[in-house]
């Protein structure tokens, strides 16, 4: 009878302290921050055609650019290019933004200033240093699908 007693004061506490809730929420980072690219893949699919990807390797001055995502909604795109002299690097003005990010879903829509139509993205990976963003780039050709998938590494502030 002693045995028994034990028996179920154990199953008892079991299942007062072992059955919690298994829907524990995966954290995800924030998108607002300051983006650093450091490489993009891009993919062209022509309808009937298997996918061709190819890999960018950013140089030291295109990894001076940077994506910035503010709590607001507004953004700013700072690129940097390979200067005409060697070493030097050359920045590009500015492009300024506003964004409207899905969590749920997984989107951004990027409405960039002075540019009428928007541009749709994909957040694939997004962590505390890491972001993934699919855009999906408009062709001239209805049969032809472009993707840019940017690599981005969290700059801390």
């Amino acid at each position: 009878m002693k045995k028994l007693t034990l028996l179920f004061a154990g199953l008892s506490l079991f299942v007062a302290t072992g059955c919690t809730s298994s829907n524990d929420d995966v954290m995800e980072a924030p998108l607002v921050g300051v983006w650093q690219p450091l490489k993009e893949v891009v993919t062209t699919v022509e309808t009937g055609e298997d996918p061709v990807s190819d890999l960018i390797t950013y140089t030291e001055c295109q990894k001076q650019s940077r994506w910035r995502f503010n709590a607001d909604a507004s953004g700013k795109k700072s690129e940097v290019e390979e200067g005409t002299v060697a070493g030097q690097c050359n920045p590009l003005p500015d492009k300024n933004f506003t964004y409207i990010y899905d969590k749920g879903g997984k989107s951004v829509q990027m409405k960039y200033q002075g540019i009428v139509e928007p541009v749709n993205a994909k957040v694939i990976t997004l962590d505390a240093t890491t972001l993934n963003l699919a855009v999906r780039e408009e062709t001239q050709d209805p049969t032809v699908f472009k993707t840019r998938t940017y690599t981005f590494k969290r700059i801390p502030q």
